[in-house]
C-alpha cells in the first residue's frame, strides 16, 4: 500500500444554525485504504463526505486532498480526477441509455460540443463498454437505464465512476436502498475494483456487518465526533454496543 496521504482532516468543524454537525475532527486516510464510516443516524457521516467532496463549506479547521487544501481545487477536470461520488439515489438519468450515463463520467474532461455529440453518437465508448463488463453489465449498454433493477443501476453508477477514474471514491450509503443480496453484490464489486486500481474508498454505511466484511478500517462518528478509528479486526462488539447505545433506554 502506498504511504501517500490522500485525505487529511485537521480539526474540521461544521455546524448548521445551532447544531454541531462535525466537532473538531482530525484523521488521515492513505491511498488504497478501504474506510467505512459508521454511527447512529445524525452522527455526521453524510456531512463529512459532503465536506470532503467540497459540497459543504466548513466553519473551521483544514481539509487537505493529496496534500493540497481543498480550496485549491477548482470544480472541473482537476477535481474530478481526485474525487468521485456515488450515492444511494444513483444520480442517473433514467430515460437515457446505460452507455450515456456511464460516459457522463467523462463530462468534466470533454468540452460542450463533444458532450452534446456523445448524446447522439457515444464518444470513447470503448472505455464505457470496458467498465460495464467489469461490473457485469456488458450486455446492457443500450438498455434504458430506468428499466434496470436497483442493483443494476448502482452498478451503472460504479461504471460511470470507473470511466471518471478518480483517485478517491466517496460512497454515501451506496447500498441503503438495496436488498441484502444485491447490497452484497454491489459492495463486493466496488471494493474489488477499488483495490485493483489502488484507489481510496470512504463509504458511509448503516450496516456494521458490511463494514466488517468489506472494509479494512472503520471510523465511527457519534454526535459529530470520532468515537473510534480502528482497523476492522480491532472493532469489538463492546465498542459497537457503546456506539449505538441509546441514552434513554441503554439499548442498542
Amino acid at each position: 500500500m502506498s504511504s501517500k496521504t490522500m485525505i487529511e482532516a485537521k480539526n474540521i468543524t461544521k455546524h448548521f444554525e445551532r447544531k454541531i454537525a462535525l466537532s473538531s475532527l482530525s484523521f488521515s486516510i492513505k491511498q488504497g485504504e478501504l474506510v467505512a464510516l459508521i454511527g447512529p443516524s445524525g452522527a455526521g457521516k453524510t456531512t463529512l463526505l459532503n465536506s470532503i467532496a467540497g459540497l459543504v463549506p466548513l466553519q473551521g479547521g483544514e481539509l487537505l486532498i493529496d496534500s493540497l487544501p481543498l480550496a485549491d481545487y477548482k470544480r472541473g477536470k482537476k477535481f474530478a480526477k481526485k474525487i468521485g461520488v456515488i450515492r444511494q439515489q444513483f444520480d442517473l438519468i433514467g430515460p437515457l441509455a446505460v452507455i450515456h450515463n456511464v460516459l457522463a463520467g467523462k463530462l468534466s474532461q470533454w468540452g460542450l460540443i463533444k458532450s452534446l455529440i456523445s448524446l447522439l453518437v457515444p464518444q470513447e465508448k470503448e472505455s464505457a463498454l470496458t467498465a460495464l463488463n467489469r461490473v457485469g453489465l456488458g450486455d446492457k449498454p443500450y438498455e434504458i437505464t430506468a428499466t434496470l433493477s436497483g442493483g443494476e443501476q448502482q452498478r451503472v453508477a460504479m461504471a460511470r465512476l470507473m470511466v471518471q477514474n478518480p483517485e478517491i471514491i466517496l460512497a454515501d450509503e451506496p447500498v441503503a436502498s438495496l436488498d441484502p443480496a444485491r447490497a452484497d453484490d454491489v459492495l463486493s464489486i466496488l471494493t474489488k475494483i477499488v483495490s485493483e486500481e489502488n484507489q481510496t474508498l470512504v463509504a458511509s454505511l448503516h450496516s456494521v456487518e458490511y463494514a466488517r466484511k468489506y472494509f479494512t478500517r472503520i471510523i465511527s462518528l457519534k454526535n459529530g465526533e470520532i468515537f473510534f478509528d480502528l482497523p476492522t479486526e480491532k472493532v469489538s462488539d463492546e465498542l459497537l454496543h457503546e456506539l449505538y447505545k441509546l441514552k434513554e433506554q441503554g439499548l442498542i
